[in-house]
């Protein structure tokens, strides 16, 4: 494999902290890594130093000359009088970019509610990020680097951008991607980078093998990091007694996952913590009795929806940008009110709504100031007595970051800050929009566990599946028509949903040219069906390398059968080989398919 990158012992320090000391690491053609560490950690900085756009302290970083590179940040930056046409296509025509199929996903899936010849200037900054993120995709480079690629993404768009970039992967891209959405790392990643303490620690396999891995290494560590591990064996426990999809992908041993969370009991005690609610709730929570509610430009967000959310409800909500799921909890706290119907609070509630802006924090104050005036001990749902100071550890605000200005905090941060001082609040009613906003993994392990023993109701608005599925018990979607649904089979129902919603939009006699006109369709072009025709070529050829590498590492392994570290080499080689084989089949599908119909 062709090595496109290579850092040798590189450091970097800003101010007296020094980020990354003396770290070396390499990518290559096929390796899709993905990057994860607390916030403040260097993870951008890494990925800064890699492309070239900042330069290290001490050691070189080495990229091939005939490799190209595309980088995500986090802010775009666009010429001032740029169109999406000329940024996300090079300024091509549609007829030009519309001829390659992979271009049409790419601008189907990121751009299909835009006008290309808008002016960037005039895009909100998720559909800036949108933008950004097509060129990167259609712009044919050899290495992906990619920060915070999900950002502003719904959860049909990121499941989409993972079948995407998988589809890279196997034609031999390379890509570095920094996420704290767990479920796409899982989807995407073959190898994961943890960046702390100034060291970058590498692991073999996707998010949940990193889980394990890392478990491992915290057991054998010393007792004050006790409370990490236990967070580390739960979040393992409900990887592997989860979903399916949870246990599909990672290619570690399910015996020693078994082992190690063999005594660590069910995440949540559902029964115990209605037990609770109810006694603290009562029987009545939210009552939702015919509630429309239009936007001034005529589009109706709920239509005479009637709905019952009770005590111990742990409920997630689905759907696209746009479809009302913010309104709808501005409906449920009071913010706002429906044109029709009513909505019933419970006499009992306190709720606690964590909104997606971070307004309500004061930029002058220092953090253990304004938690302390909150108030200096608290009780939480279990009845367990936490001082303030406790949380902000838990929180990760130790040290200097104490009496740090919340001003200077970073997004992440003043998020983690913002979580902390609503359970000092002490509802019983938890509203979350976005809660996974800005916030790193082990921040949002802590936050995972504090829920696991919260005896309210709850209810969580978010694009992060692994988030949704760890802390909820059912999901509903709204579908942007005005109808809320429950989905018994979770966001994979939900995306099932939206395909075929979007298939019968395809096939609508009303939307179908030949059927409206009485005309027969046109003839498929010409170029289309030669195109299709050379990639399932390639593929079946790729195919057929791939079957003999499977058989040579078959009979290297009958060989090296003594040689133990050699076989567990050979081992990791062939389940490579063998991922590779499942990913070309599945493209030989497709494209045998397309052929068929062309």
């Amino acid at each position: 494999m062709a090595n496109l990158v290579n850092a040798e012992r590189v450091s970097i320090a800003f101010g007296t902290r020094i980020l990354l000391d003396e770290v070396s690491l390499g990518l290559d053609n096929g390796d899709v890594v993905g990057v994860v560490g607390r916030n403040g950690d260097g993870k951008t900085t890494l990925l800064q130093l890699l492309v070239g756009t900042r330069t290290p302290d001490s050691g070189q970083v080495v990229r091939n000359r005939s490799a190209s590179i595309g980088h995500l940040g986090q802010t775009e930056d666009f010429a001032p009088e740029a169109t999406v046409r000329e940024v996300a296509v090079q300024g091509r025509p549609d007829h030009a970019w519309a001829a390659d199929r992979s271009s049409r996903a790419v601008v189907t899936h990121l751009l299909g509610t835009l006008d290309l010849n808008q002016p960037v200037a005039e895009l909100s900054g998720g559909e800036r990020r949108r933008v950004s993120l097509a060129s990167i995709l259609l712009a044919g480079h050899d290495l992906l680097v990619l920060d915070e690629p999900t950002n502003h993404l719904d959860v049909e768009a990121v499941a989409w951008l993972a079948d995407h970039l998988n589809l890279l992967q196997a034609s031999g891209m390379a890509m570095l991607v920094v996420s704290h959405d767990r479920w796409f790392l899982d989807a995407v990643c073959n190898r994961i980078w943890e960046v702390h303490d100034a060291a970058v620690d590498a692991y073999d396999g996707g998010y949940a093998a990193y889980v394990l891995a890392r478990a491992e290494r915290v057991r054998q560590a010393a007792a004050n990091e006790a409370r990490r591990q236990n967070l580390l064996r739960k979040e393992l426990a409900w990887l592997r007694r989860g979903p399916p999809a949870r246990t599909s992908k990672p290619k570690f041993r399910i015996d020693a996952a078994n082992v190690l969370i063999e005594d660590v009991p069910p995440a949540r005690d559902s029964l115990k913590l209605l037990e609770f609610a109810t006694s603290r709730l009562g029987k009545d929570v939210f009552d939702l009795h015919s509630v429309t509610h239009r936007l001034p430009d005529g589009r109706t967000l709920l239509n005479r929806l009637d709905w019952s959310i009770g005590p111990g409800d742990r409920i997630g909500i689905v759907g696209v940008n746009g479809s009302g799921k913010t309104t709808l909890l501005r409906l449920l706290t009071g913010e706002l009110s429906p044109q029709t119907g009513k909505v019933k609070q419970g006499r009992t509630l306190r709720v606690g709504h964590l909104s997606q802006a971070v307004t309500e924090l004061d930029d002058s104050e220092r953090v253990l100031d304004s938690v302390q005036q909150l108030q200096r001990q608290t009780r939480l749902a279990t009845g367990r007595e936490v001082s303030a100071t406790n949380l902000l550890e838990d929180f990760g605000f130790t040290g200097n970051r104490l009496v740090t200005r919340i001003g200077e905090l970073s997004g992440g941060e003043r998020r983690r800050l913002q979580f902390l001082r609503l359970l000092l609040s002490e509802p019983n009613v938890l509203l979350l929009d976005e809660p996974t906003n800005d916030l790193d993994i082990d921040t949002l392990t802590v936050i995972e566990d504090y829920l696991d023993s919260w005896p309210g109701t709850l209810i969580v608005v978010s694009h992060d599946r692994y988030f949704l599925e760890r802390t909820c018990d059912v999901t509903y979607a709204l579908l942007g028509d005005g109808t809320c649904v429950l989905l018994p089979g979770g966001v994979d129902e939900y995306l099932q949903r939206r395909i075929a919603a979007r298939q019968t939009r395809l096939v609508d006699p009303v939307e179908t040219p030949s059927k409206r006109s009485g005309t027969t369709p046109e003839p498929v072009d010409a170029a289309r069906q030669r195109q299709a025709r050379k990639d399932l070529a390639r593929v079946e050829n790729q195919l057929t390398k791939t079957a003999a590498r499977i058989d040579k590492l078959h009979a290297d392994m009958a060989v090296q059968s003594a040689d133990y570290e050699r076989l567990v080499a050979l081992g990791k080689d062939l389940d490579e080989a063998l991922a590779r084989q499942v990913d070309l089949e599945g493209q030989w599908l497709e494209l045998a398919e397309q052929v068929g119909d062309l």
